[in-house]
Order: structure tokens, then C-alpha cells, then sequence
């Protein structure tokens, strides 16, 4: 028999925690003095400890941990409940993948201040083009808004197209506007150049006017790690004599698997300052 501090130490839990556990009939002590009250435990209920730390551990509830080690939760339940954590986790990881790339970006932005590079950037007329798109509403211009919601319309997009069994569409070609709300939503227009004569079930397909003069620049690498490049184009504006007329448009030049790989065109419409 443990007593409960030597138990805890060799469970690699805090007394206060095995209290718990008993007060609630997760796991109750072997023994209990009657006298001094004192809970003494067995070498065997380290077992159903170690099973309440793992499943602790995968994000289940003191509850579901209990009804599982009482075998309450039958096989199929157990799964679903697995899978639905795993899916949690996924998008847990994804936010924190974001959320990783935009602190990387930041800091980036940080080491360059002072020295933007200019040589990158470009003034030239963007002809119109032919696009099938599809649109939806951003909470605003931020890579943490726009890419859950341009995403999906790309893939939904380019489904469309295929069903329609229209080829040669692409390069992807994205623009944005003010939703007219207030509260600094956008519209995203995802777009692909499609030749002409394209219909397809629900996609606009429609001529985008071109743009007298507009800044470029290119941007290699994931679109959640744009802010460094849109400042770049920014200062450049803002220190050769120009003003913005409107929001970016992106032209995505090569859009591997690996959004790393990704080359992206930036083409802001710009007027004289």
C-alpha cells in the first residue's frame, strides 16, 4: 500500500489532484483510515492513474474520462469522440501555423524598417482580363480573414470550371473591395482568367477592366506571410511621389502545393500624389 504523498510521486500528480479524483469517484483510494482519515492506494490502481493522465492529456473531460474507464462509452462513441478531438486539434494547429507565419512576417517588417527595398518595384499599365469568378465577405483586408474565406472559393471555383469542363483557365487573379457595412468588411473576388465563350453553373464570368498605372511587386512565398512585401509596396508609394487609388490585386504567378513556393504579383492601382 502507497500512502497518498508517495502514490502522487509516483504517478507524477499533485496530492490536491488525487483528492479530486476522489471526491468526484474517479479514483477512490484502496483504504481509507478510519480513524485518521488517512487514503492509502495499490500498485494496481497506478494503472487506471496512468489512463486518467493519457486521456487528460487528449483533451477529454474529467466526465468523459470517467465514463470511459467505466466502460460506459461503448467502442463506436469512444471513435467518434477520437476523431472529433483529432479535428480540433488540426484546426488548433492550423491557427497556430497562421498565427506563427504573421509573427514571422512581423518580425521581418521590424528588421526592415528604415531600409525598404525599391527595386522590386514596378509601374505598369495591368491590361483587362477575361475571369470566371466566384465572391464571399472577409471580416476584413487581413491575411486571418481573407484566407479562410478565399480558399474555399478558389477550390469551389475551379470545380465549377472543371465540371463545366472548361480548360486552359489560370493564372488565379484576386481583387477586393469595401462591403459598404462599416466595419471594414471586404468583398473577395476569386478569380481565374478563362478564355472566351466560358460558362459555368453559378461562376461570373466577366471582363475586369485594366488599370492605367499600378505599383508591382513580387512576393515568393506563403500569402500569410505577405505583410513584409505589402509594406515594402506601401513605403514605396508613399516615398516616390505616389498614392493609392485602390486596394491590391494579386496575380498569382505559380501556386505549387507548397504555399512556400507560392510567386505572387501585388499590382496596386496608384495616382500622382
Amino acid at each position: 500500500m502507497f500512502t497518498i504523498g508517495d502514490f502522487a510521486r509516483y504517478g507524477r500528480v499533485s496530492v490536491r489532484m488525487l483528492r479530486h479524483y476522489d471526491a468526484i469517484g474517479l479514483l477512490r483510494p484502496a483504504r481509507v483510515d478510519p480513524y485518521s482519515g488517512y487514503r492509502h492506494y495499490t500498485a494496481d490502481q497506478l494503472a487506471r492513474l496512468n489512463r486518467v493522465i493519457a486521456l487528460k492529456d487528449l483533451g477529454f473531460t474529467l466526465e468523459q474520462v470517467g465514463a470511459i474507464l467505466d466502460d460506459e462509452i461503448g467502442a463506436d462513441e469512444l471513435r467518434g469522440m477520437l476523431r472529433l478531438r483529432q479535428a480540433e486539434l488540426e484546426s488548433a494547429l492550423d491557427a497556430a501555423r497562421a498565427r506563427l507565419a504573421q509573427v514571422g512576417a512581423r518580425l521581418r517588417a521590424i528588421e526592415s524598417e528604415g531600409h525598404m527595398s525599391t527595386q522590386d518595384v514596378v509601374v505598369k499599365r495591368i491590361p483587362a482580363a477575361r475571369i470566371a469568378e466566384l465572391s464571399g465577405t472577409a471580416a476584413s483586408f487581413g491575411p486571418k480573414d481573407i484566407t479562410p474565406v478565399i480558399g474555399p472559393l478558389y477550390e469551389e471555383l475551379c470545380a465549377r470550371l472543371e465540371r463545366a469542363g472548361v480548360t486552359g483557365f489560370g493564372p488565379g487573379i484576386a481583387y477586393y473591395e469595401d462591403a459598404g457595412q462599416g466595419d471594414g468588411s471586404i468583398v473577395v473576388h476569386a478569380g481565374t482568367s478563362v478564355p472566351e465563350g466560358t460558362a459555368a453553373e453559378g461562376v461570373r464570368v466577366h471582363v475586369l477592366p485594366g488599370v492605367e498605372e499600378a505599383a508591382t511587386i513580387v512576393h515568393r512565398g506563403s500569402m500569410d506571410a505577405i505583410l513584409p512585401t505589402e509594406q515594402a509596396l506601401a513605403a514605396w508609394i508613399g516615398t516616390n511621389g505616389y498614392q493609392s487609388a485602390g486596394y491590391a490585386r494579386e496575380l498569382y504567378l505559380e501556386c505549387p502545393e507548397d504555399p512556400a513556393g507560392w510567386v505572387t504579383e501585388l499590382q496596386e492601382p496608384v495616382t500622382r500624389a
